[in-house]
């Protein structure tokens, strides 16, 4: 079964009712359908595989992505996405390997989508509509800020990506993924707020 949005919707929030898991959830469907518009991927798989990246992880945080792959194969769901979702683990939690383009952005986004969070949630408007790349980048080579984000998780990402896709720098992986949450803002809590 190749799970429409509506179904992996229903199975994140059947496993996850932690708002902030859910948020997480939506900003990297987001960014996962912003990347496959721009690579001219199939939206629908990609912004499901990010809905459902940790489905496992408030139930089951000590067997995550494993019981991930359980739960979805119990539901019929087509191995690829159970493969995807697999991969975003790997070297932590998982030996399954990011091969797929698909899979190499959701192993890079995963974290980065964290680490944006967190940015504009410092920002006096707390807007994802206003952090431009070289606030975030300032961010990210802080290492105390937002410091339980792997930057070595992003950077082994992005290297993957650009050695398959050249254009996608580190720079560029940024930029559009911020694009894409900014898609879905209001969604994830970072619309923005009237500054006084």
């Amino acid at each position: 079964m190749k799970p429409t949005r509506e179904q992996a919707y229903e199975l994140l929030t059947e496993f996850n009712d932690s708002g902030a898991l859910i948020a997480h959830a939506l900003a990297v469907e987001g960014a996962m359908r912003r990347f496959a518009r721009l690579l001219g991927e199939d939206e629908e798989k990609w912004g499901a595989v990010g809905l459902l990246h940790d489905l496992d992880y408030q139930m089951y945080p000590d067997e995550h992505c494993k019981k991930s792959a359980e739960l979805m194969t119990e539901r019929g769901i087509d191995a690829e996405y159970v493969r995807a979702v697999c991969s975003h683990g790997y070297g932590i939690c998982s030996d399954v390997e990011p091969v797929h383009i698909m899979e190499k952005v959701l192993f890079t986004i995963d974290e980065l989508t964290g680490l944006i969070n967190a940015s504009v949630l410092m920002r006096p408007d707390r807007s994802v509509h206003t952090l431009e790349f070289k606030s975030l980048n300032k961010k990210y080579k802080t290492p105390s800020f937002a410091a339980g984000v792997d930057r070595g998780l992003i950077e082994r990402g992005a290297r993957s990506l650009a050695a398959e896709r050249p254009e996608m720098t580190f720079e560029y992986i940024c930029v559009e993924t911020i694009a894409g949450m900014r898609e879905v803002a209001d969604r994830i809590g970072l619309g923005g707020v009237t500054v006084e």
